[in-house]
């Protein structure tokens, strides 16, 4: 695994002539891809974080440990420690690589208003089939915005250069934010498709006779069974439903202690325990503030 530290290590690495800013880079793909890669692949970790909208046909992309599919624009982001890799997927076979990509060093947006938002977006830890597609008219405004970043970048340094830039890399990713959600409504079928997957997959760990040794489902074991990541599947579901993964998860434990409380003769410790809470009081706690009633208050209404 190769680390690097910094834009210009990256240029260097990449062939490319060294940036214009040390912590900022526009490169466009189709030069920055070292021969190096033509037939090996090398793991590579960045301190900085990656924004890119590019083709890339022939070229093998490992993100963690998903596959990249490049051959249509798409954009994708990388937030600074992630883990990827890029080969040629047939080394006797031409590598076509278009687009650009931006390279962004913390140190730039610090102490900045990017600064404090930039991690609140949730498409930087996304895998593959969380990728953002773009159509043409939506590429054509990102591209617009990238072309902006590197005017800037290549042109004099002032005092106003860097508030330009923060200001256009925060359209950018806002643009981004309103594509991706745009992305959950137009992909409705494989998106009510996961919600299904969860409905059958909450279900089935509800009714598992050892919940008691396994605990409660979490939101990060309820994504990596449905191959997303947490942060996507609580985005989709609150496109979907109103409701985030953790809501979901609580409402479906509230049906089953309710069908324990009305049909069963469990005491109250018991359905707490067999639901797979530690202590009855977290479960009491959590009962009544989804139903403004206490277990033992539903359980009389029924007498």
């Amino acid at each position: 695994m190769r680390h690097i530290r910094t834009i210009s290590e990256f240029h260097e690495y990449t062939n490319l002539p060294k940036p214009d800013h040390p912590l900022i880079s526009v490169i466009n793909v189709a030069d920055a891809l070292p021969d190096s890669h033509s037939s090996n692949s090398e793991q590579l970790v960045l301190d900085f974080y990656s924004i890119a909208v590019k083709r890339m046909h022939n070229v093998k992309v490992k993100y963690g440990q998903q596959p990249f599919d490049f051959n249509e624009g798409i954009m994708s982001f990388m937030s600074p420690k992630q883990v990827f890799s890029i080969a040629a997927d047939n080394k006797d076979e031409e590598v076509n690589k278009s687009g650009w990509a931006i390279y962004i060093h913390p140190d730039f947006i610090w102490n900045t208003s990017l600064a404090k938002m930039i991690n609140n977006y949730n498409f930087w830890d996304y895998t593959l089939n969380e990728s953002l597609f773009l159509s043409e008219k939506e590429e054509a405004s990102i591209n617009q915005i990238i072309q902006n970043i590197r005017k800037e970048t290549q042109s004099n340094i002032d005092k106003f250069s860097k508030h330009i830039i923060i200001s256009q890399i925060e359209t950018l990713l806002n643009y981004a934010d309103r594509f991706y959600s745009r992305q959950f409504i137009t992909r409705e079928k494989s998106n009510h498709q996961t919600l299904e997957d969860f409905e059958i997959l909450i279900n089935d760990y509800f009714n598992r006779e050892n919940l008691i040794d396994q605990g409660l489902p979490t939101v990060q074991y309820i994504a990596q069974q449905l191959n997303v990541s947490p942060k996507y599947l609580s985005s989709l579901f609150q496109t979907l439903t109103g409701q985030t993964t953790q809501q979901l998860i609580h409402d479906k434990l509230i049906e089953k202690a309710k069908e324990k409380l009305s049909t069963s003769q469990l005491t109250i410790s018991e359905i707490s325990y067999s639901l797979g809470f530690e202590h009855i009081q977290s479960f009491s706690k959590l009962f009544k503030t989804k139903t403004n009633l206490s277990p033992k208050e539903f359980r009389q209404s029924f007498n």
